[in-house]
C-alpha cells in the first residue's frame, strides 16, 4: 500500500506541475500585473573602456597610458507603480473597450443562437433512419478537429476578394467593417455547430422511447410532441451545451487574430484581442491584465447565474 501510495503521487506530479506553472502562477501575475502600472524604460550609460589591438593588448599612448573608448550600453528597465483600483477605473471610460464589448456581445448572441438552432435541427434529422446516416455524422463533426488559427487562415483564402472561391460573390467579406463581423460568424459556425448536433444528439437519443409513443396516442401532432415531451426532456442537455459555448464565444481570439486581426480598423476586435494588442503590442501590461480579470469576471457571472438557475428549475 505504501507504495502504492508513491506511485500515484509519482504519477500525479506531472498533472500538478504543470497546473501550477501554466494556471496558477500566470493567474497570480496577471492579478498581480492589474493593479501596477508598468512602464518600460530604456536606460542609456556610457563608460570608457581601453581601446585593444589586435592581440587584444591595450594600445598606449605616446605618454604610456591606455587610449580609451566610449561604449555605449542600453538596458530595458521595468518599473512597478501601484494604481490600486485604476487600471479597472480606465475601463469605464475607455471607448475601445465598449466598442470591443458590443462587437464581442454581437458575436456571442449571433453565432451562439445560430449554432444551437442549427445543431438541434441537425440533431433531429440524424436521428432518423436515413441513408449512409453514418458516414454523414463522420463528415459533419471534422470541422470541430481543425484548431481556430488553421480555421482563420482557411476562411481567409476562401473570403479573399481577389481570386478567392467566393471572390465572384462581389462582397467585401474582410475589407468591410460589417461583412467582416459576419465572416468570422460564419467561421465559428462551420466550426462548434458539429460540436452542438454532437451533444444535443446524443441528448435526443437519450430521451426515452416509450414516452414518445405515450405521446403519439395523445396527440399525432409531431410538433407538439416535439415541444411538449422532447424539449423539456433534453432542457439540461441544452443548458450544459449553451453554457459551454458561452463560455468559449466571449473569450474568442484564435479566428479574429488569424482572419480579420480585429480589422478593419476595430470592427472585429473582441474584448480578448483588444486585451492581447495592448498587453503585447503597446506594453501596457497592467491595464491588460485588468481587461482579462474583468472579462473572466463577466464571464463566470454569466456561467454561475445560468448554472443557479437550472439548478433551481431542477431541484
Amino acid at each position: 500500500m505504501r507504495w502504492t501510495g508513491r506511485i500515484r503521487l509519482l504519477f500525479l506530479t506531472p498533472a500538478v506541475a504543470w497546473v501550477l506553472a501554466f494556471t496558477i502562477f500566470p493567474t497570480l501575475y496577471t492579478v498581480y500585473a492589474a493593479f501596477h502600472t508598468v512602464k518600460t524604460e530604456t536606460v542609456t550609460t556610457r563608460a570608457e573602456v581601453p581601446r585593444l589591438d589586435a592581440s587584444g593588448n591595450p594600445v598606449l599612448k605616446p605618454d604610456g597610458t591606455p587610449r580609451t573608448r566610449t561604449e555605449v550600453q542600453r538596458q530595458t528597465v521595468n518599473t512597478w507603480d501601484f494604481v490600486g483600483l485604476g487600471n479597472f477605473g480606465r475601463i469605464f471610460t475607455d471607448p475601445q473597450v465598449r466598442e470591443a464589448a458590443r462587437v464581442t456581445a454581437i458575436f456571442v448572441v449571433v453565432s451562439v443562437g445560430v449554432e444551437m438552432g442549427l445543431g438541434l435541427l441537425l440533431a433531429f434529422l440524424f436521428n432518423r433512419s436515413i441513408p449512409g446516416r453514418g458516414i454523414l455524422r463522420t463528415i459533419m463533426i471534422l470541422p470541430i478537429f481543425a484548431t481556430p488559427v488553421a480555421a482563420g487562415y482557411l476562411f481567409f483564402t476562401i473570403f479573399y476578394e481577389a481570386g478567392g472561391p467566393l471572390g465572384w460573390t462581389g462582397i467585401p467579406w474582410l475589407s468591410n467593417p460589417g461583412w467582416a463581423l459576419v465572416s468570422i460568424m460564419i467561421v465559428d459556425i462551420w466550426q462548434w455547430t458539429p460540436f452542438c448536433f454532437l451533444v444535443l444528439l446524443a441528448g435526443l437519443q437519450g430521451v426515452p422511447d416509450d414516452l414518445i409513443e405515450a405521446a403519439r396516442l395523445e396527440t399525432k401532432s409531431s410538433f407538439r410532441i416535439w415541444t411538449g415531451v422532447v424539449l423539456p426532456l433534453m432542457t439540461p442537455v441544452i443548458v450544459i451545451v449553451l453554457l459551454l459555448r458561452l463560455a468559449e464565444a466571449m473569450k474568442v481570439f484564435d479566428v479574429v487574430a488569424s482572419l480579420t486581426v480585429g480589422g478593419p480598423g476595430n470592427a472585429t476586435q473582441s474584448v480578448s484581442y483588444l486585451a492581447f494588442r495592448t498587453g503585447l503590442r503597446f506594453f501596457d501590461v497592467g491595464y491588460a491584465s485588468a481587461l482579462a480579470l474583468t472579462l473572466l469576471a463577466v464571464v463566470m457571472a454569466i456561467v454561475t447565474l445560468f448554472f443557479k438557475r437550472v439548478r433551481n428549475v431542477y431541484a
